[in-house]
């Protein structure tokens, strides 16, 4: 539990050239008032690790950013732009008062990639004032084991218009950071080469959309810039900057992401009022940073349900448009150990000439379906586009009459305060209903998982389903999935996969997607001979929520290993790019005596990926083991480990 700052003396008070705030003993804080000067205070992380500074130079705020002493952001600017044009923290701040203290609890999400999650941190806050305006406004900064964050608060009572955000990320040079907008592949880039993007009805310029990774010279480390707790704000894209080589730009989307939906050039808020937290996610190893990623679910508000029994993620199915085709879907998750079936677009007619999503079309007896699967065990997921989500409350309603599990909601491009707000409210709606939500399109993660557990998933990322590259694969764990969880349907055994199968398989314990569809584009006719596809028990047994994780290897583009354990079992999962790799995995993690390794691997490459067959063999391991984990080009490998 944090505890509130308590007083200090007037000798706490800052003043003269530079000023360093010391550390606060554990959970205890301090404040002090302070008068207009120059000053600095830095945040440190209580293992030492990472450090944030945040200094007031000439009534100008800036701030820099440390991992185990290097640099992972040089001096960058903070600011807000208001509605009236004004600008604070550029010219004319002072400070008012300060605090400072260390955080040290745990938490125990309802679902996600460990049971329990620590939640370690020293903060630093500047109350300031803008002589020019009087407006009294702060700045809060942290340091965490796992990285950084900062927000604004805008003080006092009343309202305020919010134009823009004058936070930029200024990196060393020969950074490279990872540019993606909407549901694009990665590009790697020098910061000051993003792409310039955009329609006459979007956002345009050189833009790129958040998880924004970065890869430094160094080689080792690495960092994901990352937003969490957006309520009542728009969505924050990264802007290059003419003339600064190193400098990515905060920019505050005035649009939704494909151009639909009413401009917002201003946010209003009520005041006081917290911006979302900028995040950023570091790893003094590619492999660390896939592990610090519970850095955006620590900054989020935490629980508003006060039962969340009903939330429980799984496997899905989906099934083909018919009542046969939904009746053998039930079956086959039944039999192949998945939790859900969906209808997806289409179920209720033409999604963008249809607005009634209360009763399906002819092909489909839903009321039929709906009972053999209840009768079976199974939930039902249907898709909804937002043109029948008018009234979402009276459509939640009747789908918690019917025994939905879920929703799947298609088309959902946010980006304004107004889309912001639309999506967490349908959250908030669907929870009413305790109905599970998957968001698909260019939805981008900010931690709310974590407030609105019932929101499970969401897309916002180029699809497995687009069949990319093994490198585009071997890219997300270190960028879009820092961010949150992440919806890639798994395509098992297509042919048009420029992977092998064993590379598909292998995704299952590498991504964290709490809400798994997998068998993406096929039937259950297709697995009706269980002999020519070894991979079914993999996927059989596979959860998607886990009790412990732990990246043993990768490196962004090339390659990653990612272990997970649920309950005794752990399964491994190991990706490589066009290269063929062997990694060398110590299996230190595993509990004393021997273990059982079900090995499910890429045997002699064919003339595609595709076409290179699952081998499975056995062996008994122990913590002492090294695994030696062979992959073809674009390959993988699946090892499922239990105690013998």
């Amino acid at each position: 539990m944090q505890i509130p700052a308590r007083s200090v003396s007037r000798r706490g008070l800052l003043k003269g050239a530079a000023v360093a705030v010391g550390t606060a003993a554990a959970g205890i804080g301090a404040t002090g008032t302070a008068a207009a000067a120059d000053a600095s205070v830095t945040a440190t992380a209580p293992d030492g690790s990472t450090t944030i500074t945040m200094s007031l130079t000439g009534g100008v705020l800036s701030w820099s950013a440390k991992r185990r002493g290097a640099s992972v952001v040089s001096t960058s600017a903070l600011g807000l732009k208001l509605g009236d044009g004004t600008l604070l923290g550029r010219s004319g701040t002072v400070i008012t008062n300060y605090q400072h203290w260390t955080t040290n609890t745990t938490w125990s999400p309802v679902y996600g990639r460990n049971a329990t999650v620590r939640d370690r941190y020293q903060e630093m806050r500047w109350n300031l004032r803008d002589t020019h305006t009087g407006i009294n406004f702060s700045v809060q900064i942290r340091a965490y084991p796992s990285g950084v964050a900062f927000r604004y608060v805008l003080l006092g009572k009343g309202s305020a218009a919010i134009a823009d955000e004058l936070t930029t990320f200024v990196f060393p040079d020969s950074t490279l950071v990872y540019s993606a907008r909407d549901e694009d592949a990665y590009n790697p880039v020098a910061p000051g080469s993003i792409p310039s993007t955009g329609t006459s009805g979007t956002d345009t310029g050189p833009l790129t959309d958040l998880p924004l990774t970065a890869t430094y010279a160094s080689g080792g480390l690495i960092a994901c810039i990352c937003e969490s707790s957006r309520v009542n704000f728009p969505r924050m894209m990264l802007s290059s900057v003419s003339g600064q080589p190193n400098t990515l730009a905060a920019y505050l989307m005035e649009h939704t992401a494909r151009g639909s939906g009413t401009v917002q050039t201003t946010s209003t808020v009520t005041t006081p009022f917290a911006t979302p937290w900028r995040a950023v996610v570091t790893g003094s190893t590619h492999a660390e940073l896939v592990d610090n990623a519970e850095l955006v679910l620590n900054l989020a508000p935490a629980g508003a349900l006060a039962d969340t029994s009903w939330i429980k993620p799984g496997k899905v199915f989906r099934c083909q448009l018919t009542t046969a085709a939904g009746m053998a879907g039930v079956d086959f998750a039944v039999a192949r150990g998945l939790q859900f079936i969906e209808y997806d677009s289409g179920w209720y007619g033409p999604e963008r000439g249809t607005s009634d999503a209360t009763k399906s079309i002819p092909e489909i007896d839903l009321p039929a379906v709906l009972s053999y699967a209840a009768g079976k065990g199974i939930g039902l997921l249907l898709y909804v586009n937002p043109l029948a989500l008018a009234d979402a409350d009276s459509l939640f309603s009747l789908y918690k009459s019917w025994g939905l599990a879920g929703v799947k909601l298609g088309f959902i491009n946010d980006g304004t305060q107004a889309m912001t707000n639309q999506i967490t409210a349908w959250a908030k709606t669907a929870a009413k209903y305790n109905l599970l939500m998957d968001t698909h399109d260019d939805v981008r993660p900010f931690g709310y998982e974590r407030t609105y557990p019932n929101w499970v998933s969401m897309e916002g990322v180029r699809g497995n389903e687009h069949f990319p590259t093994a490198s585009h694969n071997v890219t997300l764990p270190f960028a879009r999935n820092v961010g949150g969880p992440m919806d890639y349907t798994i395509c098992y055994g297509q042919s048009r996969d420029q992977t092998t199968n064993a590379h598909q398989m292998a995704m299952a314990a590498v991504y964290y997607q709490p809400l798994n569809f997998i068998y993406w584009y096929d039937s259950p006719s297709k697995f009706a001979n269980t002999a020519n596809w070894p991979g079914l028990p993999w996927f059989d047994a596979i959860p998607t929520t886990w009790d412990e994780s732990r990246t043993l290897d990768g490196a962004i583009g090339q390659h990653i290993a990612v272990a997970r354990r649920k309950g005794t079992t752990w399964y491994l999962g190991a990706m490589t790019n066009e290269s063929a790799r062997t990694l060398s995995l110590p299996l230190s993690f595993l509990g004393s005596g021997n273990w059982t390794a079900t090995v499910y691997s890429d045997g002699t490459p064919g003339t595609s990926a595709y076409q290179t067959p699952v081998v499975v063999s056995t062996r008994t391991v122990t913590s002492a083991t090294v695994l030696s984990v062979a992959m073809a080009p674009s390959g993988g490998q699946a090892v499922v480990l239990k105690p013998s």
